[in-house]
């Protein structure tokens, strides 16, 4: 089997996925109300940019959580940090320096639109002060426009905290299988996708909004751990 047998077979399960849980969600429409499980892995969707081959919408971030042992961190606590606040002093905005993801968008939005003068201290250190959250509201918004609005699907891989979890291991490879980095591209992003500005060479290269992991070597066989988990997955 080719990477592209594999990257063809990984997209058929994502759509049995899709089948299980009810549709892709957004994060504008989720609470943490709904019947989320403890522990998965999520996969997001570029909003308007279909396969080469397929006329489904491509993958374009892949996460998880509580790999570290003893973490608690729930599926929904990560998508919440994603998503940002719905209300209060930051409504609408999020908090950046607590989701990778969250920080990646911004700088490229800074970048692509020359705002760099106007947020100076995008991204540094792993905490702020309010009045410099305040001063990032309006980019912390866009960010959140942004990332609210695109498509996800998410995996039930209940098992402990640990480095070597299922979770870890769906995550690692799925990454590996879909990043283009410094490989023959498979799915090459449009010119006008957001992550051609950002500020790291292996998101602009790998298509992916996720650094770590895309110029490793996957396992073929992590599809068939991920076929299994389909069934365990259900609708929120």
């Amino acid at each position: 089997m080719t990477r592209e047998d594999d990257i063809g077979r990984f997209y058929s399960l994502l759509s049995r996925l899709e089948d299980r849980v009810g549709g892709k969600q957004i994060l504008e429409n989720c609470t943490g109300y709904m019947d989320w499980p403890d522990r998965g892995v999520y996969f997001f969707y570029a909003s308007d940019e279909a396969c080469e081959t397929t006329d489904c919408l491509r993958i374009t971030r892949i996460g998880t959580h509580a790999v570290s042992e003893g973490s608690s961190t729930s599926l929904w606590d990560r998508l919440r940090t994603h998503r940002g606040a719905v209300s209060g002093t930051y409504e609408n905005g999020g908090n950046h320096r607590g989701s990778v993801f969250r920080k990646r968008i911004g700088e490229a939005i800074i970048d692509r639109d020359e705002l760099n003068e106007a947020y100076p201290e995008w991204g540094n250190g792993s905490t702020a002060k309010r009045d410099l959250r305040l001063e990032e509201l309006e980019m912390e918004q866009q960010v959140s426009g942004y990332l609210r609005e695109l498509p996800f699907l998410w995996l039930n891989v209940d098992d402990e905290p640990s480095a070597d979890s299922q979770r870890a291991y769906i995550e690692r490879n799925t990454i590996a299988l879909l990043s283009n980095y410094q490989q023959e591209p498979i799915d090459s992003r449009s010119d006008d996708w957001l992550g051609k500005y950002s500020r790291s060479e292996k998101i602009r290269q790998s298509g992916l909004w996720n650094v770590n992991h895309v110029d490793e070597t996957y396992d073929p066989s992590f599809l068939d751990t991920f076929e299994e988990y389909i069934k365990e997955t259900s609708s929120p």
